[in-house]
This record gives C-alpha cells, structure tokens and sequence, in this order.
C-alpha cells in the first residue's frame, strides 16, 4: 500500500521556497494525520519526503507515533516521479510531498482525478485508490 501525503499548511513564500516552515495549522494537519494513521495501524514501514522543509516537518510529525525518521527521497521535491519504484521492497510507504506532482501519481495509479488539499492523504492499493482524506475530515 502506498499513502501519498501533501505537505500541510505551510509560511507564505517570500524568498527560498524550499525554507518555508509549517505554519501553526500545518503542523495541527501532520498531527491529526499522524494520529489517524497511528489509531487505524496503517501498515507503514518506510516514511519518505521531500526535502523541502514543509514536507520533511511533516513527514517527521507523521512517522512520529510510527517510531521512524523520514528518508528524504529527492524525487519528491518537484515534479513527477515513480511511487512504485520508491516504494519497491519496503512494503507498506508513505510519501511526503507536493501538489500537483502528489494528484498526478494517483492519477497515473488508479485513473483518479483528484487534488490533495494541504494536509491531504489518498491511499492507494495496486491500482485502487482506496481512501482519499482532507484534514478537515479529521479534525474540526
């Protein structure tokens, strides 16, 4: 299984996109996300980011309750990449990125039109997308 995370709300950008932090409420998004994740047992064994600031403090407020530091994978920092080559041989992944990259791959797994919000998961199984979450579907 692969989940697809977006980064959750994040600084406006003024200056070096890569060094934009979470804002306050992107960090309650990572924590409600990761709280799901953790009461439902979803089967994660590797956690991967992007290595852009707001994805990587997400990713790591995530994989927290999971017990794991996330690798950061270079191919999530922007534009298309391969989830399944990325998720080869580790079992069940979470990928931590970016919009429009993140709706694209569900896209190219599934045939799915979506578009992850800031704090967005799809979770994905072969070629079905299994659940597609915002965080407001988790918290008020």
């Amino acid at each position: 299984m692969i989940f697809l995370l977006r980064h959750g709300d994040a600084e406006d950008g003024h200056g070096d996109d890569a060094a934009r932090k979470l804002t306050e409420k992107g960090q309650e998004q990572a924590r409600a996300m990761g709280d799901f994740l953790f009461q439902r047992k979803a089967d994660i064994d590797a956690c991967l980011s992007s290595p852009k600031a707001r994805a990587l403090e997400t990713a790591r407020i995530v994989c927290d309750g999971a017990g794991g530091e996330p690798e950061v994978a270079e191919e999530l920092s922007g534009g298309p990449f391969d989830s399944l080559a990325l998720a080869a041989g580790r079992g069940g992944v979470l990928l931590v990125g970016h919009e429009p990259d993140l709706s694209g791959e569900v896209a190219r797994l599934t045939g799915a039109n979506v578009k992850l919000r800031k704090g967005g998961l799809a979770i994905v199984d072969g070629s079905t997308l299994v659940a597609l979450l915002r965080p407001k579907d988790l918290w008020p």
